[in-house]
């Protein structure tokens, strides 16, 4: 039986060790999908790519996620969630692999799927196992620390990975991926135990009929539409942010690991933070103010004309810090709408969504933005940033409706308790 409204129980040791793997297992899946940025200036002088490819190779990522994550949420409630686990993070670690071997964009495109359709699915069932093994008020402090992934991957991975690829060629950024793949693997198939206990609870069984039964529930299909929406922005930022800054802020390629270092340090620290905020205030006026700020940071960022390498970097720090403070909310006021019988389809779902909507908005960004030679300035990425403004507005109100289906599940559970 979950704790009270404002209780928030400590953690057991069990639990520190699931919550430790989570986010070593987020870290891998997130750097996987972040390198790409950072070596997106590279990638486009290195294979000929346009700004349209360019949005292509990240969208395949997101399109083949979105597709196994919804092949997969009607089987996703079906089985032990350690097991699905291991086998999509293996996949993952292949498709990676694939990454660093491949020698064109066709090449590089097609590794991207691969990743996609196992990485895509991995996320749902980190957060099924979170919302299975943790009560609703401590769900904020775990996502925190999930959430970290995000910031180390930023201090550490990227700028590693761009290092190993301004010395040793972009491929080598992908083999370090896979050699902390395979040790987190490990760590999962030895340390986490069988998460069974949905499987008392299924009602449905035919994964195909629980599938349609998840997506045509009306509370569930709210929150699947603000998941989506969260992601758009990001997408739509992020793979053209090396690009940005080397054509038109000029900083240089070698100058690139520090504004992503330090973004990820101011990260890191603001997010134990925020989890501990969402788990004691509400959720939504966090989520809300993280958006204001966002907008705002995002209008000055894409408007910007070069500025010392110091600048960029503040900047860059406020911005980020808004769009997590959204980020750790938003996710687990999510986690809290479907019952335990469903959560792993929802999850699944919800990934998949978040992932199409995510390559469909890379795919408009690399439309919307361009770049007439290699060298040359990134074209309308301030347009980029008013889109960006507007669709975070939209987010805000489909978040307040998530809200407030929480706080009648709650009132409805606390009534049959009664």
């Amino acid at each position: 039986m979950e704790k009270t409204i404002g209780d928030s129980p400590a953690f057991t040791s069990r639990q520190k060790i699931i919550i430790a793997i989570l986010a070593l297992l987020q870290f891998t899946v997130i750097l996987d999908f972040m390198v790409i940025s950072p070596l997106g200036d590279i990638l486009m002088k290195t294979m000929n790519m346009t700004t349209a490819n360019f949005g292509f190779a990240v969208s395949a990522y997101a399109f083949s996620a979105g597709i196994s994550g919804l092949m997969a949420a009607g089987f996703a409630d079906k089985f032990d969630r350690k097991k699905l686990l291991i086998f999509f993070y293996t996949g993952f670690i292949i498709g990676t692999v694939f990454c660093a071997l491949s020698t064109s964009y066709t090449m590089l495109l097609m590794a991207r799927i691969v990743t996609g359709l196992f990485g895509g699915v991995i996320g749902s069932v980190s957060l099924a196992i979170v919302t299975d093994l943790f009560v609703i008020h401590q769900r904020g402090r775990v996502m925190g620390f999930i959430q970290m992934a995000f910031a180390t991957s930023q201090i550490l991975g990227i700028p590693v990975g761009l290092y190993f690829a301004n010395n040793w060629g972009w491929h080598s950024a992908f083999i370090m991926i896979t050699v902390l793949g395979v040790l987190i693997l490990i760590g999962i198939i030895t340390q986490m135990e069988p998460i069974i206990k949905h499987l008392e609870v299924q009602s449905d069984k035919s994964p195909f009929l629980h599938l349609w039964h998840t997506l045509s529930n009306k509370r569930y299909q709210v929150g699947f539409a603000s998941i989506a929406f969260l992601s758009v922005g990001g997408f739509m930022l992020q793979p053209f942010g090396s690009a940005f800054l080397v054509n038109n802020i000029h900083i240089s390629q070698l100058e690139l690991p520090m504004v992503f270092f330090f973004t990820g340090l101011s990260v890191l620290f603001i997010m134990p933070l925020v989890g501990k905020l969402s788990d004691k205030i509400s959720k939504f006026k966090l989520f809300a103010a993280g958006s204001i700020l966002s907008i705002i940071m995002i209008l000055i960022y894409t408007n910007l004309n070069p500025i010392p390498l110091w600048e960029i970097v503040v900047i860059n720090m406020i911005l980020f810090m808004g769009i997590m403070s959204r980020m750790i909310p938003a996710t687990t006021l999510n986690t809290a709408i479907p019952g335990l019988e469903d959560r792993g389809a929802y999850m699944s779902i919800s990934s998949s969504l978040q992932q199409i909507a995510g390559g469909i908005a890379a795919v408009c960004a690399g439309f919307i933005v361009h770049q007439k030679t290699k060298t040359s300035p990134i074209e309308n990425y301030d347009i980029l940033g008013y889109v960006i403004a507007v669709i975070t507005l939209c987010t805000v109100f489909l978040i307040w409706r998530v809200n407030q289906l929480v706080k009648s599940k709650d009132t409805e559970a606390k009534e049959v308790t009664i």
